[in-house]
């Protein structure tokens, strides 16, 4: 039995973030972690391999398209799966080998096991009860599944399995056209399987600026992705090694069905607390399963705190690391801080996809009068050099005071262009300070620059 001031109960980017910073306060932490290695979702069966996949399938996909017009010639390359799946393994394992280092460089205890709390103050993880005056939970979150479909994780698949194919299939069914769906889509697509994805509602990413979403639309189309939007999907049917997914149409209640050797399920994910014994404890939960907590981090128990996927919000990792660094400032007594309003959110196709902040939908809804500053990659030199000419920046600012409200971003390296963005808002700037401020050129963020621009006198590429 070992006395702490905090234990995290999860190892991913929220908990082993909270740990650090913890440790770092001068609190004497420790970090539980049952998986067996650290890391979380994100670095084990999530963010990472699949940026490894994205990335190894983006290569091919230059290979074949577009090295000819380069002047690279030679034999097409073939894919080796098994290499492949091995290139991933070893990028999982150097990231999570990291955490462990930055464990031992910070003396943060590393609890190995699945953690429970029996009682206020305690955490147990295997025969073993220790205390603390803090408890974090940073259980992160688990795919959520859909009525009638049973997972194998061989052919009938979460994110988990997709990640780990026994080999490319030919064809494959991704239910859910968000984030995960899309990714992975692009993904197996790329390496030549023809992919339908299935959408409940009428347009692809959910949530996002609707203008961006009908452009990724229509590149993903192009790139050879079909979609079927409006669809209700009622079933998998399994028979003789392949999948038939059933699905209505919303708009007329007609039955479809279309067969895949794979079916990706990609319809969210959902808290993950089960086994901790939040029930017995007395915390108060939320209808959707997570964890509550005031603007702290506190649970209705006293010195229990939760975190990231667990709670409200975006289930993304940078979400949920603010959040470990903010409450590990609250529980050494200093002030923690959270902007919600500046979380950026990303995906990781060809093009890339980058938001920040409202939408012009969002706004509209709030009676907010905002202009509009607009400029496509058409006009960008850089991306016109390496063939990513599609897509745009887009800046909403508010039409009186000039401040940025938001911004959108379709194309090359989008999801680091749109910290520029975030830093601004972080500061209160105004288009125009953006439009003022010297860009390097030749790059891909002189767009946002132009975009910028457009929200005054007009850009000058445009």
């Amino acid at each position: 039995m070992a006395e702490f001031d905090v234990i995290i109960i999860g190892g991913g980017p929220g908990g082993y973030v909270c740990a650090i910073r913890c440790a770092q306060l001068g609190l004497k932490t420790a970090c539980v972690e049952g998986r067996g290695s650290l890391g979380g979702t994100c670095l084990n069966v999530g963010c990472i391999p699949s940026k490894a996949l994205l990335h190894a399938t983006h290569e091919l996909h230059e290979v074949h398209e577009n090295f000819e017009k380069m002047g690279l010639m030679g034999a097409k390359v073939k894919v080796d799966w098994a290499k492949m799946q091995s290139y991933k393994q070893d990028v999982i394992d150097g990231n999570t080998k990291g955490i462990e280092f930055l464990f031992k460089k910070n003396k943060v205890t590393y609890l190995q096991g699945w953690g429970s709390i029996p009682a206020p103050g305690q955490v147990k993880v295997g025969d073993e009860v220790h205390t603390a005056r803090n408890i974090v939970i940073a259980t992160g979150s688990e795919s959520s599944g859909l009525p009638g479909i049973e997972i194998d994780e061989q052919t009938v698949v979460t994110s988990t399995g997709a990640l780990s194919l026994a080999k490319v299939p030919k064809s494959m069914v991704v239910i859910g056209a968000g984030v995960i769906g899309l990714e992975l889509g692009s993904v197996y697509a790329r390496l030549g399987a023809e992919v339908t994805v299935v959408e409940y509602l009428d347009a692809i990413t959910p949530g996002m600026d609707g203008e961006v979403a009908k452009g990724l639309q229509r590149i993903l189309s192009k790139q050879g992705l079909k979609f079927v939007l409006g669809a209700a999907v009622q079933g998998v049917d399994k028979a003789k090694g392949k999948n038939t997914v059933r699905y209505t149409l919303r708009k007329d209640e007609s039955a479809h069905a279309i067969e895949a050797e794979v079916v990706l399920v990609a319809t969210g994910r959902k808290p993950f607390t089960k086994g901790l014994g939040l029930e017995a404890l007395g915390v108060e939960m939320l209808p959707r399963g997570q964890v509550k907590t005031d603007s702290h981090w506190a649970t209705t128990v006293p010195g229990l705190y939760a975190i990231g996927d667990a709670i409200v919000g975006p289930m993304l990792a940078h979400k949920a690391e603010d959040e470990g660094m903010a409450v590990a400032e609250v529980i050494a007594g200093k002030h923690g801080h959270v902007n919600y309003d500046v979380i950026p959110g990303v995906i990781y196709t060809t093009p890339e996809v980058a938001c920040v902040g409202k939408t012009e939908e969002t706004l509209k809804q709030e009676g907010r009068a905002y202009k509009v500053g607009k400029f496509s990659f058409m006009g960008n030199g850089r991306a016109k050099a390496v063939f990513q000419a599609e897509g745009f920046v887009k800046i909403l600012a508010d039409a009186a005071t000039d401040r940025v409200l938001g911004a959108h971003i379709i194309g090359p390296s989008a999801g680091d262009m749109i910290h520029e963005i975030c830093v601004a808002m972080e500061f209160g700037a105004s288009a125009q300070d953006i439009a003022l401020t010297c860009h390097a050129h030749p790059t891909y963020s002189e767009a946002v620059r132009e975009a910028a621009l457009a929200c005054g006198d007009g850009a000058i590429h445009a």
